[in-house]
């Protein structure tokens, strides 16, 4: 294939109508979205049709149900014609579209396959698995303590049969193929011999179970793809590398069995001002010469709402010096409302600017320290400058 007939290609999958996609009308209602995506979807997987380009079909499907399942999307789709809005591409990459899962990982989750062995095994397939999903807060966010509405997909329990797979009046039985094993066995011949290999029954996709009438809309296995919003409460104190885990909103388990947990990996965002090394902050203040010689206490401001630092700067305080006051840094977690400390680093600023009565005294202390300076000789215009200035004085 050449680039032209590449770029033809993707313009076509771009403007395909997602309504089309999934063969349903652009009233339908979230439940028929999702059946008619469901029922696609067992037809269009590469791994059970032949179809040269079931690849590409099943990755469309899924893009046209990521956006008609969610109704902010859906609503940009109908007015603007991307998911985005105005300006948007409206892609959505399927490894986004299931908290990470790839197309075959999704299949192998949702239509009941994967390879393992043992009744022990089984039940840990049936349970469904953690899913992990980022979240990136500002520092100032972190010191407060905040909450944060995520939104994400994954595999819930399906509303038709509330999780067990079984329609109305069925049983879940013994596979008779496997006798509730999970696995089938099959000898060969080889020049070796006899070879025995064990592999998944594909009656019962391993589970050693097989339900006699399943659900229509989960195909069996009590979960179906599903768009979930739920609030995070971030913790004061919290940094980057942080995992919070919320029980119960992973993936659904199959056919009742527990859900997985939700793993939050917080990220804090990097701050202009300060730099945070475990509880503490760190932040640069400008000083004048006079202040670091002296002494002085200045005011800088901290990282909680309205918060002023008073920072006492001691006499000879040299660039580069840090001053530490204690509880002003982040909030330990778990600490009873301690917090670390604000490291202030002083930056002694030089002067470039200097009236004539300014170098004078300068000079003049220059000479009472031994110091060897510039002879001050000027140049007729910055003689006529530092006459203007002493006036201006």
């Amino acid at each position: 294939m050449n680039k032209n007939e590449s770029r033809k290609d993707s313009v076509v999958s771009e403007n395909r109508d997602y309504y089309e996609v999934l063969g349903v009308d652009k009233d339908a209602d979230a439940r028929t979205i999702k059946r008619a995506f469901l029922k696609k979807a067992r037809t269009v997987h590469p791994d059970v049709s032949d179809d040269p380009e079931a690849e590409a079909k099943f990755k469309e499907l899924n893009e046209a149900y990521s956006v008609l399942s969610d109704e902010q999307k859906r609503a940009n789709y109908d007015r603007y014609g991307t998911a985005d809005g105005p300006g948007g591409s409206g892609y959505v990459d399927i490894n986004d579209i299931f908290g990470g899962m790839g197309m075959d990982d999704l299949f192998s989750s949702f239509f009941g396959g994967g390879a393992g062995g043992g009744a022990r095994n089984r039940r840990e397939r049936r349970r469904g698995r953690d899913m992990a999903i980022s979240l990136s807060v500002t520092l100032e966010e972190a010191a407060l303590g905040c909450k944060k509405t995520i939104s994400y997909d994954r595999l819930a329990p399906c509303e038709d049969c509330n999780g067990t797979g079984r329609a109305e009046g069925a049983r879940e039985k013994q596979c008779s193929r496997c006798h509730g094993t999970g696995y089938v066995t099959t000898v060969q011949r080889s020049f070796l011999g006899q070879v025995q290999s064990s592999s998944p029954c594909p009656d019962c996709h391993g589970e050693g179970t097989v339900i006699d009438h399943p659900c229509e809309t989960c195909d069996g296995q009590g979960r179906t793809p599903s768009h979930e919003k739920i609030d995070i409460d971030i913790p004061a104190g919290v940094s980057t590398g942080r995992q919070l885990r919320v029980s119960g909103f992973g993936e659904a388990g199959l056919r009742g069995e527990p859900s997985g947990d939700l793993i939050v990996n917080v990220r804090v965002a990097d701050h202009e001002r300060f730099k945070r090394n475990g509880d503490d902050l760190y932040l640069v203040s400008d000083i004048s010469i006079a202040q670091a010689a002296l002494g002085c206490e200045i005011e800088v401001e901290g990282i909680m709402p309205d918060e002023v630092v008073k920072v006492t700067v001691p006499a000879g305080t040299q660039y580069g010096d840090t001053v530490s006051v204690g509880n002003y840094g982040m909030p330990r977690i778990g600490g009873g409302g301690s917090r670390g400390r604000l490291i202030v680093q002083m930056r002694v600023v030089v002067p470039t600017n200097l009236s004539n009565k300014q170098r004078e005294l300068l000079r003049a202390f220059a000479d009472e320290m031994g110091d060897d300076v510039a002879s001050g000789k000027k140049s007729v215009t910055d003689r006529i400058k530092s006459a203007l200035d002493d006036i201006l004085d």
